[in-house]
């Protein structure tokens, strides 16, 4: 397994970050895409994993952390702006991320607890920890954003 350290997770989560806001800024508009688009931005984390040598299912407590986490914030927020607008979602947002840290933090601990019993390296290191729950945090809000504007078609 190559280097994993604190430089390296903090490179590719800027180039991550910075790829993500450039393609979600193009999209924004494209309420039945961006969905779909954003799951597939989720992958993009993967790639560092690969290269360090990680496997997906090592870091796959922290994808399950992100997607429960930003998924749950995702539909609070869109309960807030449905009743109050821009504040009704950060109100939301920020309310639903304590809660959904708790919640996530169960789903985390026990996927861990699982990898453990099967024999899969999943001890945390800067990138995978960063990765895998940025990874999650996009393909959850994706398929909630999916979701809500393909299949229940709510409108904001």
């Amino acid at each position: 397994m190559k280097e994993q350290g604190l430089i390296k997770a903090f490179t590719s989560v800027m180039v991550i970050s910075i790829v993500v806001i450039g393609v979600v800024s193009f999209n924004i508009y494209r309420t039945k895409l961006i969905g779909p688009l954003i799951i597939m931005l989720g992958l993009i984390p993967w790639i560092p994993l690969k290269i360090s040598g990680r496997t997906i299912r090592s870091t796959s407590a922290d994808i399950v952390f992100g997607a429960i986490d930003t998924g749950i914030l995702g539909i609070v927020a869109l309960i807030g702006a449905s009743f109050a607008g821009v504040l009704g979602a950060i109100v939301g947002g920020a309310v639903g991320d304590a809660i959904t840290d708790g919640f996530a933090g169960l789903f985390e601990g026990k996927t861990a607890e699982y990898l453990r019993k099967q024999g899969i390296e999943e001890f945390r290191t800067p990138l995978s920890s960063s990765m895998g729950k940025m990874s999650g945090c996009l393909i959850g809000v994706g398929i909630v954003l999916t979701i809500a504007w393909s299949i229940l078609r709510i409108n904001i």
